[in-house]
């Protein structure tokens, strides 16, 4: 733990330069922007695959650290000081950090480009199996003690979703777009929909439907009681900017 914490502060420089994308989240039953999820992108706009490819177990701390600090700084220099919006920046479900620790360097981003930390929400993904679910665990509830919301992104795509669901209890899960694909035509996936927001809603955890594509499906899921969307029916993530979707603007 020692040396893992010390290699996220050691002030050794990520290899590959890099921005961020941002991708707006929908309330549809405020007809407003909730907020954008913050995507990893080279500086060229080339995909997130052409820098994760440069993550390797002696950088990730050092790149969970930079992706953070960049995405604070570009939504304090972007998003109007008025703006409400979250940033949802998602971390490493294998980063093995003391969250205390190592969340100084998102605080002082914070604080120098004045940005409100109550705005921050931090994603992690069910896809990648953790090596320690436990301490995974210890940073949701640090986080959530510490203010920040905390999401869990892919959900039903990957390792035990329910098991994870009843270990971590984030505040917002983010159904994963496989389940979502045509569901305004597939009774079975609508029936799978029906019970992830009924369970959710007795959690008291919010409901994200990510990746919708279509009018057809965003119509379906708010039937089914979802208010928050994410998808290209939307917005596309657009590099360094903070769209605001001509849907809400209609």
């Amino acid at each position: 733990m020692v040396a893992s914490c010390q290699g996220c502060r050691n002030g050794e420089d990520f290899p590959v330069p890099f921005t961020m994308a941002f991708h707006p989240i929908i309330d549809m039953s405020a007809g407003a922007v909730w907020g954008y999820e913050a995507l990893v992108r080279g500086i060229a706009g080339q995909g997130a695959g052409s820098v994760l490819s440069a993550v390797t177990e002696a950088n990730r701390y050092v790149f969970d650290q930079a992706c953070r600090v960049k995405a604070i700084e570009l939504a304090g220099q972007h998003l109007p000081p008025s703006s409400t919006s979250r940033l949802s920046i998602n971390f490493m479900p294998n980063a093995v950090y003391e969250p205390r620790a190592c969340i100084r360097a998102t605080l002082a981003a914070a604080a120098r480009v004045q940005f409100n930390p109550n705005r921050l929400m931090f994603e992690f993904t069910e896809n990648e199996r953790m090596v320690d679910a436990g301490h995974v665990a210890n940073i949701v509830a640090e986080y959530k003690r510490m203010g920040f919301m905390t999401a869990l992104d892919d959900f039903g795509a990957g390792y035990a979703g329910l098991g994870l669901l009843a270990k971590f209890q984030p505040d917002l899960i983010k159904i994963d777009m496989e389940l979502l694909r045509g569901v305004d035509s597939s009774p079975a996936r609508q029936a799978i929909v029906a019970a992830i927001v009924g369970m959710a809603r007795q959690m008291g955890i919010l409901v994200l439907a990510e990746g919708v594509e279509t009018e057809a499906e965003m119509v379906t899921l708010r039937a089914a009681g979802i208010s928050l969307f994410q998808g290209y029916f939307f917005a596309q993530p657009q590099l360094e900017t903070f769209e605001t979707p001509s849907l809400l603007a209609a």
